[in-house]
């Protein structure tokens, strides 16, 4: 695994002059972020030695490099899922990359379905914990000490600066902001009534089929992580409407220009 991680970062090493300490995962609906990007360098995933390859519709394949406002930075455009027969190690497996890279903070986004009786669809949910039902850790098996240590503390998996900051921008542009915890689930089925209630039940305010590894993995490299999901779809017991993948990509890109506003401000704003 060690050597894979070295033989993608020096192959990347050798296409971009200057790497960049900032790394973004573009969710679903969420890719025209890239069109803010300045200066911009592409690297398809299938020139990238040991990469996976995203075979999900809305999910391009390639790392970007260039620029969000005056901040260099990394985004991958399409993200590897559970769901399409990958190991959490090979959805995981960029933000290894990007470890090795340099990179020291990651920005992850999604789109989400919402069972928080507050929410409305549309609306952007700063992400401040989550709740794991992914059937697999990306942390099990063999621990390597040199990415991280075996029992990394989770406490704070999204960084409250990070999040404080994104608020006060909220706050500034006048954008509706909700705050909430993220439930991952390995899909690819979209939930039922009663598991969009378990989920409200437990602690959960949105749900996807996503993240929460990336983000495990973030830690576990000692990353600081900042995520946003859009609301795309309401669920739960009283909720009888049927969401479509098409109909959450339509949701996620009515609601990407307030997400791009707040995130290329934070981003800029990070130290």
């Amino acid at each position: 695994m060690l050597e894979k991680i070295k033989q993608s970062a020096d192959f990347i090493r050798s296409q971009v002059n200057d790497i960049p300490d900032t790394a973004i995962i573009l969710g679903t609906g969420l890719g025209a972020l890239v069109d803010h990007i300045t200066d911009k360098q592409f690297i398809p995933y299938t020139s990238i030695p040991n990469f996976p390859v995203s075979t999900v519709e809305g999910h391009s394949g390639n790392l970007i490099f260039g620029k969000l406002g005056s901040k260099p930075v990394m985004a991958m455009q399409g993200r590897f899922h559970y769901y399409e027969g990958y190991d959490m190690k090979q959805v995981t497996f960029p933000v290894r990359v990007m470890k090795e890279l340099g990179v020291n903070t990651l920005y992850v986004s999604n789109a989400a379905g919402g069972m928080n009786k507050e929410f409305r669809v549309g609306d952007i949910m700063i992400i401040t914990d989550h709740i794991n039902i992914f059937p697999e850790n990306p942390l099990r098996g063999k621990n390597y000490s040199e990415l991280g240590p075996r029992f990394p503390a989770m406490t704070e998996a999204y960084s409250k600066k990070l999040i404080a900051t994104a608020d006060e921008i909220a706050e500034e542009k006048g954008i509706r902001v909700m705050h909430g915890v993220y439930v991952g689930v390995p899909g690819p089925t979209f939930e039922t009534p009663a598991e969009y209630e378990y989920f409200r039940i437990i602690g959960g305010d949105a749900v996807g089929m996503s993240t929460v590894p990336e983000v495990i993995v973030a830690n576990h490299a000692g990353m600081r992580v900042f995520g946003v999901s859009v609301i795309t779809d309401l669920g739960g017991k009283d909720v009888t409407d049927v969401p479509t993948h098409e109909e959450v990509q339509k949701a996620a890109e009515a609601a990407q220009p307030k997400m791009m506003e707040i995130m290329k401000a934070l981003v800029e704003r990070a130290d």
